[in-house]
């Protein structure tokens, strides 16, 4: 996935939010380390105390906020991942404004180090995460860092969008009321968890296969459209997360019945779906457990 280098993306709301200290390097973090991230993703749930430290120390410590410094183009974008995120936010909106009458934006904290939120602590240890109380997406863009350099995945620019524009599923979820109406119903491959977990992926392939289509406040489009390179790369981060995989990693059994989140292949399925056929095409509440 690449922006053009002279489409504007300065007009974003993203802002910066946390300590300035240390970040967690790729030299520093295990494999078992990367599975209790895994673990953390998507959840909400901080379990960086698993990790002997990796979130940061000093928690308590008062933190500032500011907007994403220097990220006005394209090529600012491509440039950074930090960038990229904030400017993609744009992307997003404009897309769930066309697909969804009464959309309003979610909040972005790009998170340094560590951030409190009304979900629990944001860092790198708790990976990207929607807090559903405040309307926000936390992403700490030294994650992907961790990704590429412990796990064997690129963690390409397709991916990273791939794992913001899931969390801005779930907002659209929380707007729509798919979290009241579908509430948390214990774990298993076709429990509520589940589903909600495949719509976001599904919603995320939706706006992938749109983005030749949005543009900037002079028309040019945002970005080019994606390779099959670029896909494959999402795809394969949509495998990481999955519930099968993340066992596997952490030395145990598969077991269906404790997944919360799907499958590698149902993860990589569902943003196909959705890529193929759009935002209509992924109620995954809908579809029987055969189906998911």
């Amino acid at each position: 996935m690449t922006f053009n280098d002279n489409a504007r993306v300065g007009g974003n709301t993203a802002k910066r939010r946390g300590r300035n200290a240390a970040l967690v390097g790729g030299g520093t973090v295990g494999v078992g380390a990367i599975v209790v991230l895994l673990v953390s993703m998507f959840t909400g749930f901080d379990l960086g105390g698993l990790l002997g430290g990796a979130g940061g120390s000093g928690g308590g410590a008062a933190t500032e906020e500011s907007t994403i410094a220097d990220c006005e183009t394209g090529a600012d974008a491509n440039e950074r991942d930090d960038c990229r995120l904030a400017a993609a936010s744009l992307n997003l909106d404009q897309f769930w404004e066309r697909e969804l009458d009464g959309y309003r934006a979610p909040q972005l904290i790009i998170v340094d180090v560590e951030t409190g939120t009304a979900c629990g602590t944001a860092s790198n240890a708790t990976g990207p995460f929607y807090c559903p109380p405040e309307e926000t997406v936390y992403v700490d863009p030294t994650f992907f860092a961790v990704l590429r350099d412990q796990f064997g995945t690129t963690a390409g620019p397709l991916a990273q969008l791939y794992v913001l524009a899931h969390e801005y599923g779930h907002h659209v979820q929380q707007i729509t009321g798919v979290f009241d109406r579908y509430p948390n119903n214990g774990s298993g491959p076709d429990s509520n968890g589940v589903r909600t977990e495949l719509q976001a992926d599904c919603f995320a392939g939706a706006w992938v296969a749109d983005l030749p289509q949005q543009v900037d406040e002079n028309s040019v489009p945002f970005m080019k459209e994606p390779t099959q390179e670029q896909i494959r790369d999402a795809l394969a981060a949509a495998a990481t997360v999955g519930d099968d995989n993340i066992q596997r990693q952490s030395g145990g059994t598969v077991n269906p019945e404790s997944w919360t989140h799907g499958s590698s292949e149902q993860r990589q399925r569902w943003f196909d779906v959705g890529y193929e056929d759009g935002v209509s095409s992924c109620d995954t509440f809908s579809a029987s457990g055969a189906e998911l």
